[in-house]
């Protein structure tokens, strides 16, 4: 029974996906969600509700490139996620008016967490919308007991997913945990207007 257990769970590993090394990111914006991708994704919210997303051979783990978002099956929540959020217009003017040189980010999220697959969306639309490099984002997928395969990962401290951490000159500047405060681009402004 034992080996038998232990088979099924090696078999659930490889077909995860999980990945113990970080995946370089391409350079620019994630790729452009079009009429075209939406109309080959028949019955969105159909679809996504026959995925069970809580299943772990669904789920993206360590260190993943945010071009994973736009594939079956998390493709069904990230490309509605991301055309429908409305971001404030005026805020995404201030943020940018920042100096963002010296700012990278680290999103660890569940591709089986409702939060993530709803704020991580709007996140990237709100880089997007700032032009921010994606070459200076990482995308970090764990399990969900919030673990992942990545060396020094326990230092991070992730208590809820997703967590969208701030660095500036490579030192944390803050976190947006799990819901934003007020919203995702509001507590950008705050975090980064802070440590200017």
């Amino acid at each position: 029974m034992k080996k038998l257990i232990l088979f099924l769970l090696i078999i659930v590993l490889a077909v995860s996906g999980c990945r113990t090394g970080k995946v370089s990111f391409s350079a620019g914006p994630p790729e452009p969600v079009t009429e075209k991708k939406q109309t080959a994704l028949p019955n969105n919210s159909q679809q996504q509700e026959k995925i069970d997303f809580s299943k772990p051979e669904t789920w993206i783990l360590g260190y993943f490139s945010p071009e994973r978002l736009n594939r079956q099956p998390h493709s069904t929540w990230f490309i509605p996620g991301y055309d429908n959020y409305q971001y404030n217009e005026e805020v995404v003017r201030k943020l940018l008016d920042l100096d963002r040189n010296d700012v990278s980010i680290l999103i660890v999220m569940g591709t089986w967490c409702p939060d993530s697959r709803r704020e991580v969306p709007r996140f990237m639309k709100i880089l997007t919308a700032i032009n921010f490099p994606i070459d200076r984002v990482k995308f970090l997928g764990v399990d969900n007991t919030k673990y992942t395969p990545v060396e020094n990962y326990e230092a991070l401290n992730i208590q809820r997913v997703p967590t969208f951490i701030f660095y500036v000159k490579n030192i944390e500047a803050g976190r947006i945990i799990e819901n934003p405060s007020t919203s995702l681009e509001q507590d950008m402004l705050n975090i980064l207007t802070l440590k200017e």
